[in-house]
């Protein structure tokens, strides 16, 4: 675990999005969309930074990532053009090649568990996921999955 962790997603990418329409409510129906997105290291290689935009949506969006060497894990950040407002962090680290991150959404007002896994796949392929809990972390609910292909 160090600050080179998503050193791995410096570059562009194409991104296949697949959402669950509604969350928590037991739906199985699935919306997807693709994008493109560019990362890029900052304030030395201590984080790194990535935008985008959601086209079909309309609105860009952006990940600020920072790393704490002194907690020895990394913060999240999401920010999107529709609101200009930082998100609360998700915090977590890499281990075995995978990174955990937990937090809190809003989902229809109310604050809920989230998750975000990254999987890495290889130099050119990797997998971003959300998942929200009803039950305090106990299960989740996968409800966003990003592929990235890098071009």
């Amino acid at each position: 675990m160090s600050a080179r962790d998503f050193d791995f997603f410096h570059g562009s990418w194409q991104v296949a999005h697949r959402y669950l329409r509604t969350r928590l409510a037991g739906d199985d129906e699935w919306g997807e969309f693709t994008t493109r997105t560019t990362c890029r290291p900052i304030l030395g290689g201590a984080g790194n930074i990535d935008e985008g935009e959601f086209a079909e949506h309309g609105y860009h969006a952006m990940s600020l990532r920072l790393y704490n060497p002194e907690e020895d894990s990394w913060a999240i950040y999401w920010i999107t053009s529709r609101s200009t407002v930082m998100d609360p962090p998700m915090a977590g680290r890499f281990a075995d090649g995978a990174g955990e991150f937990f937090g809190a959404d809003t989902l229809d007002g109310v604050q809920v568990p989230c998750r975000f896994l990254w999987s890495v796949f290889g130099p050119d392929r990797c997998r971003w996921e959300q998942a929200y809990s009803d039950d305090d972390g106990r299960t989740w609910e996968t409800n966003w999955y990003m592929d990235f292909t890098r071009i």
